[in-house]
């Protein structure tokens, strides 16, 4: 079991210095996170998921996706309170423990994935706009750019602004599960425990995949570590809380599904929320709450992750400025202006379908590494290595295989596409030879290996593998 205390502070890191005041807990990590989580997927896919593989089958597909997301948090806290997590997230924690090359190698396409995020979620928002209201069907694309560029605008103001905006979107989103609670059923039905008959439900991994996606919304809190007053603390307990939450309401919101509609009417109709709910529209609410505090996590996050890369100069030397910030937060201004350019465009070419497995894929890459550097960190006990939130090797690396997992049962090409990224990006930083101004895992891995040699050598002589052991004498005879 993980135990947590307060009594050692981490020690700060000289690379990336704390800004000044700093958000709090419940703001800068609980909230976008647990807005992240209670998304579109929600809304829209969620009826259909208990139709498939009904209300048994979708219990135990949402513990098992919480679980993945759950090891995972608790490997971010073992990180977050081993030392002070600054500008960059996720990517600063797997640079300072796996090294530069691995943080380098995960943060770049963690950085695109997140600005890809942004314009998937404005053209989500536009594309249910434009089924509320037929008569904006030709200005589509010009919805989700005037969405972006607003987005955009709200997290260049500062990030307080941004997050205290999300607090409305929270608002809508609690207004529509009372309404959904408060609802009615829409035809009398009996409960069915495994969904519909097989010839017309899709099979229990396939309706996971499209899940899972749904419980991946703790890296919009942890993008923040830059801004938060106390990342150490705001981090592992904003995060866990967020999970916990999202856990509770997704195993509650299956029951009434099941109570208030057949499986077959569950798969048909994805707004079947809003016929189900007490007053409708506070679902439609809801919806464009989902998709637009999810944009506006992905354009708070995705620049502090670029700032994070130059400042550790993995970027190209000509691309430093991106490490710049502006005011007492050090908010990251050309980083998201960047980042607008990049979401602006994805969205006037307008079809992600093609790319969106890929970034689901880089996003579970990230999980799997951070489980990863927590479970090798905890393994070989380096002294160096003090969580004040102790969690044991095994659960790390369980998730980490969790992760490799799911990504398989997502899609096996995409896994492939982004490994083969993932693998191009570190050979071309270690070709480059970066240094970096902390230590990491590595050396303490090999002297680890090291040590368990020396000890299980055999102190009787072997002529078959005997080595000559040379002993130089260098320097002043008198020392």
């Amino acid at each position: 079991m993980p135990s947590f205390s307060l009594f050692r502070r981490p020690s700060p890191d000289p690379v990336n210095p704390p800004v000044s005041g700093g958000l709090g807990t419940f703001g800068g990590v609980y909230t976008p996170s647990i807005l992240t989580i209670l998304g579109v997927i929600m809304y829209l896919r969620f009826g259909w998921v208990v139709g498939n593989v009904g209300l048994i089958g979708t219990l135990i597909i949402v513990t098992l996706a919480t679980s993945i997301t759950f090891f995972t948090g608790l490997s971010i806290s073992a990180i977050a309170t081993d030392r002070v997590v600054r500008v960059g997230g996720a990517d600063y924690m797997i640079s300072r423990s796996l090294g530069i090359e691995t943080g380098g190698a995960v943060g770049i396409p963690l950085y695109f994935a997140q600005g890809l995020s942004v314009a998937l979620y404005t053209i989500g928002f536009a594309e249910s706009v434009v089924e509320a209201f037929p008569e904006f069907r030709t200005m589509q694309r010009a919805i989700a750019l005037i969405t972006t560029l607003a987005v955009a605008l709200l997290a260049m103001k500062s990030a307080r602004t941004a997050i205290r905006a999300q607090y409305f979107i929270m608002a809508a989103i609690v207004l529509s599960l009372v309404s959904f609670a408060f609802g009615s059923p829409v035809e009398n039905t009996v409960i069915e425990l495994w969904g519909a008959k097989p010839e017309n439900s899709e099979s229990f991994w396939v309706v996971f995949a499209v899940f899972f996606p749904a419980v991946t919304g703790i890296m919009a809190g942890v993008g923040m570590s830059g801004d938060l007053r106390d990342p150490s603390r705001s981090i592992p307990v904003g995060t866990l809380a967020a999970v916990g939450t999202g856990y509770v309401i997704y195993m509650g919101l299956p029951v009434l599904l099941a109570m208030r509609a057949d499986a077959s009417t569950l798969i048909a109709n994805p707004l079947i929320m809003q016929q189900m709910a007490f007053w409708g529209p506070a679902i439609l609410l809801g919806v464009w709450g989902a998709t637009l505090s999810s944009a506006l996590g992905s354009i708070l996050g995705a620049p502090r992750v670029l700032q994070a890369l130059a400042r550790d100069g993995i970027l190209p030397s000509g691309l430093k400025i991106l490490g710049n910030g502006r005011g007492p937060d050090d908010e990251p201004f050309i980083a998201t202006c960047v980042t607008l350019g990049i979401a602006a465009l994805a969205v006037a070419v307008g079809d992600l379908n093609t790319i969106a497995p890929v970034l689901t894929m880089f996003f579970l890459t990230t999980y799997m590494v951070l489980n990863v550097a927590a479970g090798i960190e905890g393994f070989l006990q380096s002294p160096s290595y003090r969580p004040t939130f102790r969690v044991h090797w095994a659960i790390s690396l369980l998730g980490a295989v969790g992760c490799i997992a799911v990504m398989i049962l997502i899609d096996a090409i995409a896994t492939v596409v982004a490994g083969i990224v993932v693998l191009g990006i570190y050979i071309w930083l270690e070709r480059r030879e970066l240094e970096s101004a902390w230590g990491d895992v590595r050396r303490g891995l090999w002297m680890e290996v090291v040590r368990t040699g020396i000890f299980n050598l055999s102190h009787e002589p072997d002529t078959k593998n005997w080595r000559p052991h040379i002993l130089v004498l260098s320097g002043a005879p008198t020392r």
